[in-house]
């Protein structure tokens, strides 16, 4: 081999290494962009058997039955945001309201307790509290401060989210419209002798991620029953709207479970604020967590193996680790497009480097 072929090699090897991290770069930049595309091109493989239906049983022309299916999903979204938005309110009313200063003196008590029971000097457990700085004013203090920020907060997630919805809104009308419009913009860029291949990776590609996204709706359903369940036997208000915001967080891997968690708790605490701490609320609270463990264990071993291994063909901890390295690099959009991108680029992997001994086991049963 002459040693400017060699040369060359090396140039193209240094380009397509350049060319991927810029990509990789231009995806964390713009990573708001890249989920307003991935979560148009889901809501568009939901809607899609919609379109279908009107179009084969009403006879209904394609804009029209993609601009009916547009509405119906956003009187949808729109339905739950309004459902929402007055409990959100109501609770923010009641975390201003409450005596945090109970949940102190209760704290208190049961130092006391535990100190007497392990034959700690009642100086010592004082001296903890000391410690901790946790004073009833300093905890009153608390409920009054985090008021304003959480309404400030809420205010910069709802103008985020009428952004980030018409952006969504409108990406989707597009892909819902022109369905093939991904594949033939991608078609065009591959050679013909690839073509094919590509046609066949696509296709792949669209029927795993379908099936992983039904499996994703069977999975929150089921999370959703639980935490329902849960709510209603505790005896909470608007438990299952609470129980449907909440398993909604589970779509956000490991994180999204302790979120909803947190919610629920705080919400068991705020809805009983006349009630006594020690013998109402913290028996309540442990129901809650009982019920979100159960949810959880049933959800690690039971919907989520057979979702990972029936819809994307991959073992449990192979996602555990794609969806730690997505988070370590792109934060929380990254850990909830991991599984869907992670399918997608074994797919084009299969196609590409089929040969391959590591992408061989990797993308067995694809």
């Amino acid at each position: 081999m002459k040693s400017n072929e060699i040369a060359q090699g090396i140039l193209k090897a240094i380009a397509a290494v350049c060319g991927f991290l810029l990509l990789l770069f231009l995806i964390y930049e713009l990573q708001s962009i890249v989920a307003y595309l991935v979560i148009s091109a889901v809501l568009a493989l939901i809607g899609r058997p919609v379109v279908t239906l009107l179009k084969t049983r009403l006879r209904i022309p394609n804009t029209m039955a993609v601009i009916f299916t547009m509405l119906i999903l956003t009187a949808l979204f729109g339905g739950i945001i309004t459902l929402l938005v007055p409990l959100l309110t109501e609770q923010g009313k009641n975390l201003y309201l409450f005596d945090f200063g109970i949940i102190q003196a209760e704290f208190d008590k049961l130092y006391l307790m535990v100190s007497e029971y392990f034959g700690t000097t009642k100086k010592v457990v004082e001296d903890l509290v000391e410690d901790a700085a946790l004073d009833k004013n300093s905890v009153n203090d608390l409920g009054k401060d985090l008021v304003p920020s959480f309404i400030k907060s809420i205010l910069q997630v709802l103008d985020n989210i009428g952004i980030g919805m018409f952006s969504v809104l409108f990406i989707s009308f597009f892909f819902l419209r022109d369905s093939n419009m991904i594949e033939r913009s991608i078609l065009l860029s591959v050679p013909d002798a690839h073509r094919e291949k590509t046609l066949n990776s696509l296709t792949k590609i669209k029927n795993l991620l379908s099936r992983y996204f039904v499996g994703l709706l069977i999975q929150l359903f089921i999370l959703f029953s639980l935490y329902a369940i849960t709510l209603i036997l505790v005896g909470l208000e608007n438990a299952v709207l609470i129980a449907f915001m909440c398993a909604l967080f589970n779509i956000i891997p490991y994180l999204g479970p302790m979120i909803g968690a947190t919610i629920m708790v705080m919400f068991t605490v705020t809805s009983n604020p006349g009630l006594d701490f020690s013998t109402i609320i913290l028996p309540k609270v442990g129901y809650v967590l009982l019920g979100v463990t159960i949810g959880q264990l049933i959800d690690n071993f039971f919907s989520q193996p057979i979702i990972f291994s029936n819809s994307v063909k991959s073992h449990p901890l192979e996602i555990f680790l794609v969806i730690l390295c997505a988070g370590l690099l792109f934060g929380i959009v990254g850990m909830m497009l991991a599984v869907p991108a992670y399918t997608v680029i074994k797919v084009v992997l299969k196609q590409v480097v089929s040969k391959n001994k590591i992408v061989t086991a990797l993308t067995k049963g694809l």
